[in-house]
Order: structure tokens, then sequence, then C-alpha cells
């Protein structure tokens, strides 16, 4: 966009706020970001932890990888400035969510540990769990659901997380979870998480739930 036209641009400020929206929600929002290999796990613990919440009342949403790259982000490929800017705009629309007042759910690989600064940095650290789902890599290999490592192998697609391109283990995550135990077992450590950091209360969920 030109300077010039930049200049013009002022944010406007709304009369509902984060907070007015999180008191009527009787919870606070936050960015819950899922990352890890492709086959770790990733969606298939946000996807359950996203079902306990909304069972629960609670107000969520799950921005997905794939689903973001088939319209957000279909104009963008796999070079490393082109998976920067798929992070960016993904923590652009999960910071909007949260300003709504919502429990956003991000399950993208986000390889590389700068991306995911950024992200923390937009968001404020506050606003952001880094969940990092642990899954070794013989078996995301083996479970490979989208055939994605095979065709790695086989030469039919290049720049493939944990093949061709490296992943970045994070240093400290703020929770990091076992990609292959039990959804449930998961989801409990993420509820826990989400009470301990006063995001959800016993009057959200059921309390028995954490034990």
């Amino acid at each position: 966009m030109n300077n010039n036209l930049k200049e013009n641009i002022i944010w406007q400020k709304h009369s509902i706020t984060r907070i007015k929206r999180e008191k009527k929600n009787g919870h606070k929002s936050i960015v819950i970001w899922f990352t890890g290999l492709s086959g770790s796990g990733k969606s298939s613990i946000a996807n359950s932890l996203e079902k306990t919440l909304f069972k629960n009342n609670l107000n969520t949403y799950l921005l997905d990888g794939d689903n973001i790259r088939s319209n957000l982000c279909s104009d963008l490929g796999f070079s490393v400035l082109d998976r920067n800017e798929n992070i960016r705009r993904i923590g652009e629309v999960a910071k909007l969510m949260m300003d709504a007042g919502i429990i956003v759910l991000v399950s993208v690989i986000s390889p590389y540990k700068n991306q995911r600064k950024k992200i923390s940095i937009m968001l404020g650290k506050k606003n952001f769990l880094e969940v990092f789902v642990d899954t070794p890599i013989n078996i995301c290999e083996e479970r490979d659901p989208k055939k994605l490592y095979k065709k790695s192998r086989l030469g039919e697609i290049s720049d493939f997380t944990g093949i061709q391109s490296i992943y970045e283990i994070p240093e400290k995550p703020d929770l990091c979870l076992d990609g292959t135990i039990s959804l449930k077992n998961n989801t409990k450590k993420l509820i826990k998480i989400l009470y301990d950091r006063n995001i959800i209360s016993f009057s959200n969920i059921d309390k028995t739930f954490l034990f």
C-alpha cells in the first residue's frame, strides 16, 4: 500500500470492548496456538478441546491451517516468505477473534521459532498459549492421514516440513502434549491450564473434568 494512503488510515475505536464481551460471555478470551508436525495430532486435539468447551457453552472458534490455506491464504505457496505471510494472516485473524471475546484455537504447523515469537508479540504474551504437540516423526509418518509424507518421500511434493524443510521445536512452550496418548487425557491437560490461568472457571465447566 502507498505510504501516503497509510497515513490516512486510523484505527476506529468501538464502544463495545473486549472486556465487555468477555463479561457477557462469562469467560476470558485467549489464543491457543497448537504447533507440531503434520500428523502429530494437533487438529484432533484442538477439535476435542473445542467440542468440550462448546458443550459447556463457551464461545470458541477453531482456525485450522488447511482450511485457512483453502481460502484466505490460497494465494500463498510454501516458500519461507509465503509461510511467514500465512502465519501473519492467521495471527491477525486470531487477534480479531480474541478481541471479540472468543477462545480461539489455532492448529497450524508454524515450523519456525521466529514465526511463533512474532505471533506472541503481536497478541501479547498473556494472550498467547503455545501448545507443542510432541509426536515422534516416525509415528506421524505411520499415521500420514493426508499421504503427504509418502508423496514427499516419492518426490511428488517439496519443502515438506520434517522431510525437506526443518521444524524448529519450541524451547519453552506453555504446554507440551504427548500426541500418542488419548485425546481425553490431552483435553484434560488443556482444560486445566485454562482454569489455572483464569480463562475459564468452575462455573464454566464441570470441575470433575479436571481430575
